[in-house]
């Protein structure tokens, strides 16, 4: 059984070999990752793993995952700039948020079944000092709400409610039932 994950996130990789997957390919999906106007968090998680696992061309399965950082009906960048994560961080300080982590596996008859995992993320009061040494990181780069779960920020988070794997990019309980119910066998 053929596996390729559309995806070039390390994270996605290290989080199937959780689940003793390795993929036998990795292809990025290459498409438009800009919210439609008035697209709501929920559909836009949803859309984006869809359409990353139709747009990979490859035989077998593929696997494809996108991460949405929400506050209220707001769908936060992933953060190409400082001041891009600044602005990410300086909302997200004392507040709740959502993080949204759909799951898209496409057959190889082509069809396709989606999963979404909804998650409650809830950030401490942020100093200017703690702000600053998360920026100072880096690890703010490319990610959904500008910040990473798995490194630093996990020490100004006061709770989450839901998955941290789909935090993390791939929320592994729904991943793995949508590969079981295709009959990928896993250990």
């Amino acid at each position: 059984m053929h596996l390729t994950l559309a995806s070039a996130s390390p994270r996605r990789r290290d989080l199937l070999a959780r689940l003793g997957i390795a993929p036998d390919a990795v292809i990025p999906a290459d498409i438009d990752e800009t919210p439609l106007k008035g697209e709501l968090p929920r559909a836009y998680a949803l859309r984006m793993g869809l359409e990353k696992a139709l747009a990979v061309e490859a035989d077998g399965f593929v696997l494809a995952g996108d991460t949405v950082v929400a506050a209220g009906r707001r769908i936060l960048p992933k953060t190409e700039d400082e001041t891009e994560a600044r602005a990410c961080l300086e909302l997200l300080s004392g507040r709740r948020h959502q993080v949204l982590s759909s799951v898209a596996l496409r057959s190889a008859d082509g069809s396709v079944k989606t999963r979404l995992s909804e998650n409650i993320v809830r950030f401490k009061v942020l100093s200017e000092e703690e702000i600053h040494a998360y920026l100072a990181s880096g690890e703010w780069r490319g990610k959904a709400g500008g910040y990473a779960i798995q490194g630093a920020a996990e020490g100004l988070i006061q709770w989450i409610r839901g998955s941290h794997s789909a935090i993390m990019g791939l929320p592994l309980y729904e991943t793995r039932g949508l590969l079981k119910s295709a009959g990928f066998r896993i250990g």
